[in-house]
């Protein structure tokens, strides 16, 4: 489902800046960083880095890309 939504135009600029740079539509960038700082909020204890390192670790798992780790 979509919805329209109005955006101050700041945030329209800046998403037009990163999006080429993480291969993202404006859409796309937006979305991500609302799922960033749902997190971050959800989380106030996690870094930013750590967020990102747990999505990437989560979509390793999805597309099975993950191995046994074992110790000593």
């Amino acid at each position: 489902m979509s919805t329209t939504i109005k955006l101050p135009d700041e945030i329209i600029f800046q998403a037009k800046q990163y999006a080429p740079i993480n291969s993202r539509s404006i859409p796309k960038q937006l979305s991500h960083w609302a799922k960033i700082g749902k997190i971050a909020e959800e989380n106030p204890d996690l870094s930013y880095h750590f967020i990102k390192d747990i999505l990437y670790g989560l979509q390793e798992y999805k597309h099975n890309e993950v191995s046994n780790y074992e110790f000593g």
